[in-house]
C-alpha cells in the first residue's frame, strides 16, 4: 500500500515527495531490497522492528533512521506488519536542512529533534490518518525550512542535474549554476559528501532501473544512448557496480 504525497511548493527546491507505505511482511522475519537512487530518505517506521544488513553488518533501526546516498543494494528484515513514513529528500540540501555534518551514504542513525515527531505520528497512524500524518510532517519541514541560508548555487546545479537525468558533464552543471568547476565540487561535496560525478552517476542509474521495472523489454542499447553512456557496455558497467547485477538479469527478474 504506497502512496506519495506532493511536496509544498516551497519545499521543492528540497524534498522530493513524502510518502507512506505499509508492508505485509508475514509471521516469519523475512527482506526487503532497496537498489541505490539519487535521493536522501528519512525513515519514520511504526509496528514491528527493522533491522537492516549494509557492509555484511546487521544492525536495528531506530524511529526515524536516513539512507544517504547508497553504492550498492541494502537489505531491511522485519515481520508481521511495518507501515512508514518516507522524507525523500535531495542529497545535496538535506544535511544543511538538518544541521548536520555531511558526509555520510548508507544506512545511519542521527541524533535530531526530528525524533519527537515519532510518537504523535505514532498515534495518527494507529488511528489510520495517513493524511494528517504526512502534513505534521511538512509542517514541521516548512518551519525547518525557513531558518536555512540561501544555497541557490546547489539548488541550481541539483534542477540542472535532475532535467537532463544525470547526462550533464560538471562543466555544464557549473555554468548552469553559475559558479566554476572547482567552487561547485567544494560546496557539492560539503553539502552532499558526493561529487557531481558521484551524484549524476546515481541519477543517471536510477532513471535506467526505473525504465527497465516499468518496461522490462526496454531496448538497453536505446537507453544507454539515450542516459547518456558512452555505450551499452557501459550502461552494463555502471547498473552492476550499483546494483549488483546485469540490467538484462534485473529485466528478467522485474518481469516475475
Amino acid at each position: 500500500m504506497h502512496q506519495e504525497f506532493e511536496s509544498p511548493p516551497e519545499l521543492r527546491d528540497t524534498i522530493k515527495c513524502f510518502w507512506y507505505d505499509r508492508i505485509e511482511y508475514g509471521e516469519e522475519e523475512s527482506g526487503f531490497e532497496v537498489v541505490p537512487d539519487g535521493y536522501a530518505e528519512i525513515i519514520f517506521y511504526f509496528g514491528s522492528y527493522c533491522t537492516v544488513s549494509y557492509n555484511g553488518v546487521l544492525q536495528q533501526l531506530p524511529s526515524p533512521f536516513m539512507i544517504g546516498l547508497l553504492n550498492q543494494p541494502v537489505t531491511f528484515f522485519s515481520k508481521n506488519s511495518l507501515e512508514i513514513i518516507g522524507i525523500r529528500c535531495f542529497p545535496w540540501t538535506i544535511f544543511g536542512l538538518l544541521g548536520l555534518e555531511s558526509g555520510k551514504g548508507g544506512v545511519q542513525e542521527f541524533d535530531h529533534p526530528i525524533s519527537k515527531l515519532q510518537s504523535k505520528l505514532h498515534q495518527l497512524i494507529q488511528a489510520g490518518n495517513i493524511k494528517e500524518a504526512i502534513d505534521e510532517v511538512k509542517h514541521y519541514f516548512l518551519n525547518l525550512h525557513l531558518s536555512i541560508s540561501d544555497k541557490s548555487m546547489l539548488f541550481k546545479a541539483g534542477i540542472a542535474m535532475r532535467e537532463t537525468n544525470g547526462s550533464m558533464p560538471v562543466s555544464q552543471v557549473a555554468d548552469a549554476a553559475h559558479a566554476t568547476v572547482r567552487t561547485l565540487e567544494r560546496k557539492f561535496k560539503q553539502s552532499s559528501g558526493y561529487t557531481v560525478k558521484d551524484v549524476s552517476a546515481l541519477i543517471r542509474f536510477e532513471q535506467v532501473r526505473n525504465q527497465l521495472m516499468l518496461n522490462p523489454n526496454a531496448n538497453l542499447a536505446a537507453l544507454a544512448h539515450d542516459l547518456g553512456y558512452t555505450d551499452q557496455s557501459h550502461l552494463n558497467k555502471e547498473f552492476k557496480r550499483y546494483s549488483g547485477t546485469t540490467p538484462s538479469a534485473f529485466a528478467k527478474n522485474a518481469k516475475k
